[in-house]
């Protein structure tokens, strides 16, 4: 192939009613390439291929195509034809017809619009099919008949926006087989969009993953496949085990607490990496062979293959109390303001760390003016807590002397350990009223406050460890009650796709080769 660069992307930028579709796109497209555009829908590559087109104009930034600027010919004039979802065929023109009308247009002569013609429905496979009527053909014959009459014109680029997307599977994999062959029949440029990951992987030399209006990852099939720029491109294209990682070295990387050989190098010392592990390089063998253990949850038969779930590492959970009382708000003696506070519980090891502003946030301690709703402070704490285990009282008052008193439960609060994770979670009871509740705006957030909850990894304290929140009550009809609210931590599991057999429950051992760990920059979206 050519390394003749043949179509030229440069800073494209496109909104629609003041909404960024396209953010500054660079993108070079070389002769003889099939090149496919792919993303999710709104990423803003239809956009990109009508720009090319002639069909929009973009905003700023230039096309250039075979070295010349476009961006102000009409579509009519720019050496390339399109193919639309919608084939657009003339329903009351014959399928010759169909394709020689561009042809006609030109006003070319009777015998060389029929050996053209001739010619493209020999391309097709449609030969015979020139009198027929197009409203009789099948979907994947129109589409063919939509082709030809694109590339009897001869144009050195042929655009194709999702023109399979109306056919049925089956003969959509026959078409991206037919559509590739045509591409290498006629030797000229096919630029592709779709969202369909398989057709890409399936017809292209170069992909290019977008996401919203940028560009994320350009390269071959298996360039995208096999190394993912990032964990949208590997989550996009194909199936995918994403773990997070610390590149200790050159070809080594340490992810749930084992060190592994990889192929991959240049990062930093310790940099923060994803790491990716498609579900076919994964092998289940015996557990002494296994360079890491895990227990199989479930067993899916694919057909091929079974698509087999297996828990590598547990999570950990811990569940606590949360009692929800009604308001109890304490009035001042002219009934101009309110105070209000909760009980608490605390470890006995953060007693020294206790401060006023953190009994206020562990207490939701606050006042208000009745009358205009605004927040009143609290000027004085008074507390006299020991470490040691007990109930101690802690008051809080306003300036003008409205106090509510409230109790704080100094616990020797045990932890839930987990060995395999490298990890503990602990949280604690805690009382709530109905009104804090229905007013929080950030319930799980809150919760977590109100319940200290964390966690942390066992080799190293200072390490904390993100964890979720779960309860079954309906905050916006939450009743007076004692709800149990489970605090937990994400396990690990694996999928994989294997022939062989394995049994739910069965301890099994995981094994793969340095090459088939894919490590990733860490990129937040």
């Amino acid at each position: 192939m050519e390394n003749t660069k043949i179509i030229e992307f440069r800073n494209i930028v496109k909104s629609f009613d003041g909404q960024i579709v396209l953010k500054g796109v660079n993108l070079d497209i070389y002769e003889n390439e099939f090149v496919t555009l792919l993303g999710p829908s709104g990423c803003g590559k239809t956009t990109l291929l009508r720009i090319l087109g002639g069909f929009l104009e973009a905003d700023e930034g230039s096309v250039v195509f075979d070295g010349v600027d476009i961006n102000h010919l009409p579509p009519y004039q720019r050496e390339l034809n399109t193919v639309f979802q919608k084939y657009a065929l003339f329903p009351h023109l014959s399928v010759y017809e169909n394709i020689a009308f561009g042809l006609k247009i030109k006003k070319m002569s009777k015998d060389i619009i029929d050996q053209k013609v001739m010619k493209m429905l020999k391309l097709i496979g449609l030969e015979g099919y020139e009198n027929k009527n197009t409203a009789v053909l099948s979907g994947g014959q129109q589409q063919r008949v939509a082709i030809a009459r694109a590339l009897v014109n001869e144009p050195k680029v042929l655009l194709l926006d999702e023109p399979l997307a109306a056919l049925d599977l089956k003969l959509r994999k026959e078409m991206q087989y037919e559509l590739k062959r045509i591409q290498q029949e006629v030797g000229i440029t096919f630029i592709f969009v779709t969202h369909d990951q398989e057709e890409a992987l399936t017809m292209s030399d170069k992909i290019v993953v977008m996401k919203n209006g940028e560009i994320q990852q350009v390269g071959t099939p298996e360039e995208i496949y096999n190394e993912p720029a990032n964990e949208f491109v590997a989550n996009f294209i194909g199936e995918s085990n994403i773990l997070p990682g610390v590149m200790l070295d050159d070809y080594k990387v340490r992810f749930d607490d084992i060190d592994f050989d990889c192929v991959d190098f240049g990062f930093k010392k310790n940099e923060a990496v994803d790491v990716v592990i498609r579900p076919e390089d994964i092998d289940i063998v015996p557990v002494p062979d296994g360079k890491m253990t895990g227990e199989v949850l479930s067993v899916l038969f694919k057909g091929v293959h079974y698509e087999i779930i297996v828990e590598t590492v547990p999570g950990t959970s811990v569940t606590v109390n949360m009692n929800v009382i009604r308001n109890q708000d304490v009035v001042s003696a002219d009934g101009k303001e309110k105070i209000s506070a909760t009980n608490f519980y605390v470890d006995i090891e953060d007693v020294p760390n206790l401060d006023d502003k953190e009994i206020i946030a562990r207490s939701n301690a606050m006042a208000w003016d009745t009358e205009t709703d605004d927040y009143v402070s609290i000027a004085k704490i008074e507390y006299d807590i020991k470490a040691e285990l007990g109930a101690y009282s802690v008051i809080f008052t306003t300036a003008k002397g409205t106090s509510i008193e409230r109790v704080i439960t100094v616990v020797n609060q045990p932890f839930v350990k987990n060995e395999k994770a490298n990890e503990a979670v602990m949280a604690f009871n805690f009382t709530k009223t109905v009104d804090e509740i229905q007013e929080s705006q950030a319930l799980d957030t809150d919760i977590k406050t109100w319940a200290s909850a964390q966690g942390w990894k066992l080799s190293d304290e200072s390490q904390s460890i993100d964890i979720a929140v779960d309860y079954d009550f309906d905050p916006d009809d939450v009743k007076e009650g004692v709800y149990k609210i489970v605090f937990s931590t994400t396990g690990r599991e694996f999928k994989i796709h294997t022939t062989d057999y394995s049994e739910v429950g069965q301890e099994v051992g995981l094994t793969f080769f340095p090459e088939d760990i894919h490590v990733m920059s860490r990129v937040v979206f």
